[in-house]
C-alpha cells in the first residue's frame, strides 16, 4: 500500500516562465532599449532647446529630423564598430583554444550588422515620437506641451517594455528612464534658453 502511494505522488511539473534564464536577453535587450531611448529622449531634447529660442515650427521639425539621421548613423557605426570588435576578441580565443586543444567553442559568434541595423532602427523608432508631436500644432506653447507629453508616454512605456522582457522592477524601471528623460529636455530647454537670452 505504501508503495502504491509512493508511486502515486505528482511530481510538479516545472515552470518554462521561472526556468527561462532572462539574462540571456540582456545584450540584445540592452541594445533595443538604449536605442529607442536615446532616439527619444536626444531628439526631444535637441527639439526643446531649439523651442526654447525660436518658434517655428519648422526650425524644431527640421533639427529633430536632423538629430534622427545623425544619431541613428551614429548608433549604428557605435554598435558596429562595439561588436566588432568584440567579434574579433572571441575569433582570437578561438584561435588560441583550438591551437592548445581546447573544445570550449561558442555556438554563435556576435553579428556586427545585425547589431548596427537593431540600433539604428531602435534610435529611429524613439526619435519618431517627438517629431510626430510636434509636426501638426502651429501654437508655440502647445506643441512643447504636447511633445513633453508625448515623451513621458514613451519613456514610460519603453521602460515597461524594458522592465517586462527582462522581468525586472517596473515601477523601478519606468522612474528611472522617465527621470532621466525629464532631466535632459529640462537642461536642453533651460540652459539654451539662457544662452539665447544673453544674446550670444
Amino acid at each position: 500500500m505504501a508503495a502504491q502511494n509512493d508511486s502515486m505522488v505528482c511530481i510538479p511539473e516545472k515552470n518554462s516562465d521561472e526556468d527561462f534564464d532572462y539574462s540571456q536577453r540582456g545584450q540584445w535587450l540592452r541594445a533595443a532599449v538604449l536605442g529607442a531611448n536615446d532616439g527619444l529622449v536626444s531628439v526631444s531634447s535637441l527639439m526643446m532647446g531649439v523651442g526654447a529660442v525660436k518658434h517655428d515650427v519648422k526650425a524644431m521639425i527640421l533639427t529633430g529630423f536632423a538629430g534622427l539621421v545623425a544619431g541613428a548613423c551614429s548608433m549604428a557605426i557605435g554598435e558596429f564598430v562595439s561588436v566588432y570588435s568584440q567579434l574579433d576578441i572571441e575569433v582570437s580565443q578561438m584561435k588560441r583554444d583550438k591551437i592548445n586543444g581546447s573544445r570550449n567553442e561558442k555556438e554563435a559568434l556576435p553579428n556586427p550588422m545585425q547589431a548596427a541595423a537593431a540600433s539604428a532602427l531602435a534610435f529611429i523608432f524613439g526619435a519618431i515620437v517627438p517629431l510626430l508631436a510636434a509636426s501638426f500644432i502651429v501654437d508655440h506653447g502647445v506643441r512643447l506641451a504636447v511633445v513633453v507629453a508625448a515623451v513621458t508616454v514613451a519613456l514610460v512605456v519603453f521602460g515597461w517594455v524594458g522592465a517586462f522582457l527582462g522581468r525586472t522592477p517596473v515601477v523601478k524601471s519606468c522612474v528611472r528612464v522617465l527621470v532621466g528623460g525629464w532631466m535632459a529636455m529640462a537642461i536642453t530647454f533651460g540652459l539654451t534658453k539662457l544662452i539665447g537670452s544673453s544674446g550670444l
